[in-house]
């Protein structure tokens, strides 16, 4: 029975360690431990707080890097717009600059093709002229062999522009 009933001289002193390890605990235990606690619900806040200012400054960056590719995908249509308009002018004078050339070469080509026409009618009429003076000459001689027949072409010559005059 002795097991299922305590004595009182076990009891009196069961009670009294237990007030001693109550007071030890509570003197200097359960303080400790809800310091530990009390850091550990700061540590956990604290943690709480940095993961959310984390996930808001996360969120800004991508909002920047957003931004920033937006603001990069209208710089790089820019410049290929400028590119494209700059080759377009490039294009366009070297063709301005084509056609005023093959005009020049053109008008160069038609000039010089002018003066050679020139100067071969020129070449022509005067070996037309050295021919008609030597085919009249030979004819001439042959006609007015004589004198009389010099006296008859020279009045009918002079009585032409007398006609030709008076007209």
């Amino acid at each position: 029975m002795d097991l299922l009933i305590p004595s009182s001289g076990l009891l009196f002193w069961m009670t009294i360690t237990f007030f001693v390890v109550l007071f030890i605990l509570w003197k200097w235990g359960f303080p400790a431990i809800t310091n530990m606690v009390k850091e550990r619900n700061a540590f956990i806040d604290e943690s709480l707080q940095k993961a959310h200012e984390a996930n808001d400054r996360l969120a800004n960056i991508q909002q920047e890097g957003e931004s920033i590719l937006q603001e990069a995908r209208s710089e790089q249509a820019r410049l290929l717009k400028e590119a494209a308009d700059t080759r377009d002018a490039i294009v366009g004078k070297a063709q301005d600059k084509a056609k005023a050339e093959g005009a020049r070469l053109i008008s160069e080509a038609k000039a010089e093709a002018e003066n050679e026409r020139q100067n071969a009618m020129n070449n022509i009429r005067s070996q037309v002229a050295v021919l008609s003076v030597q085919i009249a000459e030979k004819v001439l001689r042959e006609k007015l062999s004589t004198e009389k027949a010099q006296m008859d072409f020279i009045d009918r010559l002079l009585d032409e522009v007398s006609v030709d005059n008076a007209k």
